[in-house]
C-alpha cells in the first residue's frame, strides 16, 4: 500500500494533506523519515509514525448521518455550529463530508475517508440521483411539473437544469396541513388567513448546483419552507436515526452506492 493512502485511511488527513506531511518530513517508516508519498509500505508489519506517534491503520470508513437543520456542512465555522460538532467521540481527522447540505436542510449526509468514493458520488458526469422531500408555499400544476422534469432555468444566464423527477404528495391550503408542516419555517404564513396554498412532494435531481432544489421550485412559483434529503443513489436515510445521530454504513449499503456509481 502507498504511504499516503495508508495515512489517509488512518484518519491522519485527506490524501492531498498527508502528501504535504510526508514531503515535509513529518512521517517515519520503521524509524526512518520518508519524504516520498508513493513509497510502498506493509500496513500489517511496518511501523508508521506521524509527528512521533504510531499510526494505527483503520481502513476506509463510511458514516450515515441524519443532519438537523441549523448546522453548517463544514469542519469549522466562526459563527455557526457545524455537522462535525456531533462527532465528538470519534476521531474525524481525515474524514470528510460527501457533498453538502444547506444550513436549513435536514437529512442524509455521508462522511468518509475514501476520496475516490466521494469523487465518484459527487462527480456531475456520474448523474447520481439525490431525492429531497419538501414542503413549499405555492402550488404545482401539470405545466410546472413538466418544466421541472424537462429542465428549467434557475438563474440569469444559467443553463437548464438536467431532467428531474417530481412527485407531488399533498396539495391544498395551509389550514388543511398546518399540523404536518414544520412551524419554525412558517413565518411567511398569515396567521389570520389560512388560505395560503401549500404543496409537498419529492424532487429527484442528478446534479448539485447551489441551493438547486429551492431555486428550481422557486422558478415555478413555490417557496420552500422545509427540505430534507432522503436518499442518495440507492441508499435511503435510516429513519430510525434521530436528528444528529450517525452510524456506520453496512456492507449492503456500501454496495448499493458502489452499484450507483
Amino acid at each position: 500500500m502507498r504511504l499516503d493512502k495508508f495515512l489517509a485511511e488512518s484518519s491522519v488527513g485527506r490524501r492531498k494533506k498527508v502528501r504535504t506531511y510526508i514531503k515535509e518530513g513529518m512521517v517515519k517508516v520503521n524509524g526512518d523519515v520518508v519524504t516520498e508519498p508513493a513509497v510502498e509500505i506493509n500496513e500489517s508489519s511496518d511501523v508508521i509514525e506521524y509527528l512521533g506517534k504510531v499510526v494505527t491503520y483503520t481502513g476506509k470508513v463510511y458514516y450515515m448521518f441524519n443532519k438537523p437543520a441549523g448546522y453548517i456542512t463544514a469542519r469549522k465555522d466562526k459563527v455557526h455550529k457545524t455537522v462535525f460538532d456531533f462527532f465528538n467521540d470519534v476521531n474525524m481527522n481525515g474524514i470528510f463530508h460527501v457533498g453538502r447540505l444547506d444550513k436549513d436542510t435536514e437529512g442524509l449526509l455521508l462522511f468518509t475517508n475514501d476520496g475516490e468514493f466521494e469523487h465518484q458520488l459527487m462527480y456531475p458526469q456520474k448523474h447520481v440521483e439525490k431525492t429531497y422531500f419538501f414542503w413549499a408555499l405555492g402550488s404545482l400544476d401539470e405545466e410546472d411539473r413538466k418544466q421541472l422534469e424537462q429542465g428549467i432555468y434557475i438563474g440569469k444566464g444559467k443553463i437548464l437544469t438536467k431532467p428531474a423527477k417530481i412527485e407531488v404528495q399533498k396539495c391544498g391550503i395551509y389550514k388543511e396541513f398546518k399540523h404536518e408542516m414544520p412551524a419554525r419555517n412558517l413565518h411567511n404564513i398569515d396567521s389570520d388567513q389560512y388560505n395560503q396554498p401549500v404543496v409537498s412532494g419529492y424532487l429527484t435531481i442528478s446534479e448539485g448546483r447551489k441551493h438547486q432544489v429551492k431555486r428550481m421550485l422557486k422558478a415555478v412559483g413555490c417557496y420552500v419552507v422545509y427540505l430534507k434529503r432522503v436518499s442518495i443513489g440507492g441508499l435511503l436515510l435510516d429513519e430510525s436515526l434521530e436528528k444528529g445521530q450517525y452510524r456506520f454504513l453496512t456492507e449492503v449499503e456500501i454496495q448499493k452506492l458502489l452499484l450507483t456509481i
